[in-house]
């Protein structure tokens, strides 16, 4: 069993920076790939970014490159999601999830164990 615990969250201005920690737990923690999904209100689900077990790959959505960065430290069973240059668009809740496989892999779905959230508030 793996547990997932979001960190980090916060009120920040328009243009403000955050950092998301999810540490993971379990015998397998550094075994899975790592997702982190948001949700605003009103919106449907969101995938925000992907690494893989590894951190050799990683995966963003167009909403999030080229301002978020994920990374992971295997020795801490830490995934970090760097976050610059944040808009109000990107308020809702963070959730970090695992799929079962070492590689990121597309649909919610596909994700199997879930954290309880941290919520980010992008407002002036």
């Amino acid at each position: 069993q793996l547990q997932l615990v979001e960190s980090g969250g916060g009120l920040v201005q328009p243009g403000g920076s955050l950092r998301l920690s999810c540490a993971a737990s379990g015998f397998t923690a550094n075994y899975h790939a790592i997702g982190w999904f948001r949700r605003a209100p009103g919106k449907e689900r969101e995938g925000v970014s992907c690494i893989s077990s590894s951190g050799s790959s990683t995966n963003y959505a167009d909403s999030v490159k080229g301002r978020f960065t994920i990374s992971r430290d295997n020795a801490k069973n830490t995934v970090y999601l760097q976050m610059n240059s944040l808009k109000p668009e990107d308020t809702a809740l963070y959730y970090c999830a695992a799929p079962r496989q070492a590689m990121c892999v597309t649909g919610p779905n596909m994700y199997v164990y879930w954290g309880q959230g941290t919520q980010v508030t992008v407002s002036s």
